[in-house]
């Protein structure tokens, strides 16, 4: 339903200081009960829960990872992954349980913690990415099928295909993007 691709290995670029001071967004119009999210700039000190949100999120839409690429893929997050986007992080209740992360125009990850799936969440993050870093596209594992509709149903199409994910590991994935309107 609301899950990106996998993190691809791209070129580390760090947030700027003007990325890491984005300010705050209050979003009480979700389907979730009367219970506001916020949106805000991550940091570091966001990483471990962070890590815990993916976990959830690929434990419940991931089945075609296979557990040594899963590992793998967890184990670079904090070291690799989350610093080289900037990241915002979605709070319920003061608890991180959905993010998205951006680097020139694209969303490298979108992941929401499963308990969380269904709520708007994953809606909430990818809008508000796209007005505040210009995001128009994505890259989804392909056998995500509840991602690639998730996108599908919010304007992006696909434009390409690859074969290996961006480490070259067996994924398909799909190249998506949002025409301008």
């Amino acid at each position: 339903m609301i899950i990106a691709s996998t993190p691809v290995a791209r070129p580390r670029t760090l947030p700027s200081q003007k990325d890491r001071q984005m300010g705050t967004t209050t979003r009480s119009d979700l389907a979730s009960g009367g219970t506001s999210v916020v949106l805000r700039a991550g940091s570091d000190l966001d990483f471990s829960a962070l890590v815990r949100v993916w976990r959830s999120a690929v434990d419940a839409t991931h089945a075609f990872l296979s557990d040594e690429d899963r590992r793998s893929i967890e184990n670079l997050l904090a070291s690799d992954y989350l610093p080289a986007v900037r990241l915002t992080v979605a709070d319920r209740d003061g608890k991180p349980v959905a993010f998205a992360g951006t680097s020139e125009g694209r969303l490298e990850m979108l992941f929401v913690d499963d308990a969380y799936r269904g709520h708007g969440i994953g809606t909430a993050l990818l809008e508000h990415v796209r007005r505040a870093d210009g995001v128009t596209d994505v890259d989804v594992n392909e056998q995500n099928s509840d991602a690639v509709a998730f996108y599908e149903s919010r304007g992006f199409v696909r434009v390409g295909r690859s074969d290996l994910d961006g480490a070259g590991r067996p994924y398909p994935i799909l190249h998506m993007v949002r025409p301008s309107e």
